[in-house]
């Protein structure tokens, strides 16, 4: 019998992606939904859809993300990062098992080496404060799901660093770029396919293996080295790249200087593939 799995923020980067993948996976019946098709602030709507729908898996994809407006717009970020997340976790209670995005954002980033699952949170901005509280009331409410931080998503859908960098490198002669913080990006293409990768890992093995995981590309450069690169795939080079530091770069919000996660846990868990962050960026490049 085929099982149904629910996609939230099925507009954003990640659910676009994991649209994408729909045709791969004929033992499971997608339903893409978005705030225009299912509020997740309304308990009684997500309470009625799973049950109609008989849902057997909900990947949460839907968030705030816009860091900085976060700030100013902190009700908001909370009740899309927290409280809409505590709504799914009621709703799916003993009929749907929860796979949820979170970021590293609920970090510091003073660490040197990179972050594990067991590592304390502390996060220095609204955004990662919502996401952590998020985290907090989904493992509370639904303690069999499975969380994964990811970090610097870029995607051939929306808005995204990669497709920043390539139009301002076409429309400018100069650009500077932070060069002190450190992380990893993450195509969201990769990251789609390990979440169902693992979620038919769960079904062949009858176990999911709940908790917290870290998933991002494997390697580590920094924003400056990130679009260096994405210059030098996308024959960029009438624009100058001046390496910055954060301070010279002022932003509302706080962003973590070292934001690197450890991709163990994943990887010993689950049958997932981590490349290496330049040849997903070369993947993703050769398709836009």
């Amino acid at each position: 019998m085929a099982k149904n799995i629910l996609i939230t923020g099925a507009n954003g980067q990640l659910g676009n992606e994991l649209q994408v993948l729909f045709s791969q996976y004929q033992d499971f019946i997608f339903f893409a939904t978005d705030v225009d098709t299912l509020n997740l602030c309304n308990k009684k709507e997500i309470t009625d859809f799973i049950e109609q729908n008989e849902i057997h898996y909900i990947v949460n994809c839907a968030a705030y993300t816009a860091v900085d407006k976060a700030e100013d717009e902190m009700e908001l970020c909370y009740k899309i990062n927290r409280d809409a997340v505590r709504n799914l976790a009621e709703a799916a209670q003993g009929k749907a098992k929860i796979i949820h995005i979170s970021t590293d954002y609920v970090f510091d980033g003073k660490a040197t080496v990179p972050y594990k699952e067991t590592d304390t949170t502390h996060p220095q901005s609204v955004y990662g404060k919502s996401k952590e509280e998020g985290e907090i009331v989904l493992l509370e409410q639904a303690p069999e799901s499975i969380i994964i931080r990811t970090a610097w998503l870029y995607s051939l859908f929306g808005n995204n660093f990669v497709k920043t960098m390539i139009r301002l490198g076409k429309e400018r002669t100069s650009l500077n770029v932070v060069n002190d913080q450190m992380g990893t990006p993450t195509y969201a293409a990769d990251l789609a396919k390990a979440i169902l990768d693992i979620i038919v890992f769960s079904e062949n093995t009858q176990i999911l293996a709940s908790g917290i995981y870290h998933y991002s590309n494997a390697g580590i450069t920094t924003w400056f080295g990130f679009t260096e690169k994405i210059f030098q795939l996308s024959n960029i080079k009438n624009c100058q790249l001046n390496p910055i530091p954060t301070s010279e770069y002022p932003t509302k919000a706080a962003r973590p200087a070292y934001s690197v996660l450890d991709k163990t846990k994943i990887k010993e868990t689950f049958p997932v593939a981590v490349p290496e962050w330049e040849n997903s960026l070369e993947k993703m490049l050769l398709k836009l």
